[in-house]
């Protein structure tokens, strides 16, 4: 019996290795294909919604994708056009009056400086991963600077402060806004990809340590 018991034990342990295994290899690829077939339909129902029902309505048929292809030409061509001495002086006026639409000037501006930060090459949206005391004394979270603290909030605190950015699992671009003094602050000799990846596996992936499956 007692062999019989480590025999399935052993049994055990190997499917529950395969099971992981195959679970890192083939989780994410589902969740991609998940979230591209999602962004889809979602971008294909915006763009060609109006298109597909016309030519389902007049012609009995539709094109699915019609609205991708829509949506990625009309990206290009606002790209081309802004890139433009003209464009460079119309969609600013066009933006500006944009702006002056309820609710608009509260969403519009933070979500473009979201994406352009993001998106900019001239340097990263995180500089540094660091560790700060937060959000109470003895608890430690891992923490992203953003830049450094403008000067009317260093003049009436007194000390050189740092912004911090702390992400919340598992998303790295949700979370926390906090302003810390830098005597405060642990730098860490990681890279914020590795912050990023600690931070989106929810500590699995821990930099520097190779974990066997």
């Amino acid at each position: 019996m007692a062999s019989f018991g480590q025999s399935h034990n052993k049994a055990m342990h190997k499917i529950r290795r395969y099971f992981i295994a195959g679970l890192l290899i083939t989780l994410p690829v589902f969740i991609t294909i998940y979230f591209l077939f999602i962004s889809f339909r979602f971008i294909d129902g915006v763009c060609g919604g109006v298109i597909n029902y016309f030519l389902k309505k007049e012609l009995g048929f539709s094109l699915p994708g019609i609205g991708i292809i829509l949506g990625i030409l009309t990206v290009l061509i606002v790209g081309f056009l802004a890139t433009r001495f003209l464009g460079k002086r119309v969609f600013p006026a066009i933006e500006k009056w944009f702006l002056k639409f309820p609710f608009i000037r509260q969403i519009y501006p933070p979500a473009k400086q979201i994406v352009n930060f993001l998106l900019s090459k001239e340097k990263p949206a995180f500089k540094k991963v660091v560790l700060v005391e937060y959000p109470s004394k003895g608890i430690w979270s891992v923490g992203f600077i953003t830049s450094e603290s403008f000067k009317e909030a260093k003049e009436k605190i007194g000390k050189e402060l740092l912004h911090i950015f702390i992400a919340s699992t598992p998303s790295p671009f949700t979370g926390y806004f906090i302003l810390i003094p830098k005597d405060a602050v642990k730098f860490l000799d990681i890279s914020v990809e590795d912050g990023i990846k600690l931070i989106v596996s929810g500590g699995i992936l821990t930099p520097g340590l190779k974990k066997d499956v």
